[in-house]
């Protein structure tokens, strides 16, 4: 699906054959490696599974509705997502802003102009995330910033927000034991309720999932906090 060496993945999520077809042509003569889903319900796995660039997501959809897969996948990364809808009112894009949309692009999908929108919102997307874009790497693990995710032994991790801005506050004082207030500290207004306990909820769920049951990747330290300790995660 698309050509090996195109610089953006694309996911494309859409049930229309004739549609479908049109936009992967064209879009894989360009810059872009097209990966289609026809199913709301098997967008999410999909998306984990193949760590695209953009999102192109239409609304109707068998299975899941697309708003909900909007929600979804805002809830797991930052990728841009372009909405494609077929009403002509404000309706679908207030809709989709609030679950995190990105672009709208109406039907009957011209795709010449999908196109100079996808690139325009890659553009906006790389300034954006170019303060941000260094890398972290521990050993099998490393957290991209541009694009905001994790990969453990290789494969992708798929982190809530707020499990990922744990882990990148908790990185970046590697080797620096961090007290909880300095943790709610930075974490603040990203779903913590202010308590210890949303602090150690989640640092037990970052050590679920990667794999620290002798709690030597965070350490925690009696009386102080806890430590990320750069040398465990091999």
């Amino acid at each position: 699906m698309g050509e090996e060496n195109s610089m953006y993945r694309v996911l494309l999520v859409e049930d229309d054959a004739r549609l479908a077809e049109l936009v992967t042509e064209y879009l894989s003569g360009y810059e872009f490696a097209v990966e289609l889903v026809t199913r709301g319900d098997e967008a999410l796995t999909r998306f984990q599974a193949f760590a695209p660039d953009v999102v192109v997501l239409d609304l109707m959809l068998p299975g899941l509705d697309g708003m909900v897969v909007c929600r979804q996948i805002r809830e797991l990364s930052e990728v841009p997502i372009l909405i494609l809808t077929a009403r002509e009112d404000s309706y679908d894009e207030v809709s989709g802003l609030e679950q995190g949309a990105d672009d709208f692009v109406n039907k009957p999908v011209q795709p010449r102009v999908l196109l100079a929108r996808l690139r325009a919102l890659l553009r906006r997307t790389q300034q954006k995330a170019a303060p941000d874009s260094g890398e972290l790497v521990f050993g099998a693990l490393r957290i991209v910033g541009a694009d905001r995710t994790v990969y453990w032994r290789d494969e992708l991790c798929v982190l809530s927000n707020t499990e990922y801005k744990l882990l990148l506050v908790l990185a970046e004082a590697a080797g620096r034991v961090l007290s909880r207030d300095e943790l709610l500290k930075k974490m603040r207004g990203i779903e913590f309720d202010g308590l210890d306990r949303s602090i150690d909820n989640c640092i037990s769920k970052l050590r679920r999932k990667f794999d620290d049951a002798k709690s030597e990747k965070i350490k925690t330290v009696w009386g102080e906090g806890y430590l990320f300790s750069p040398s465990a995660w091999a």
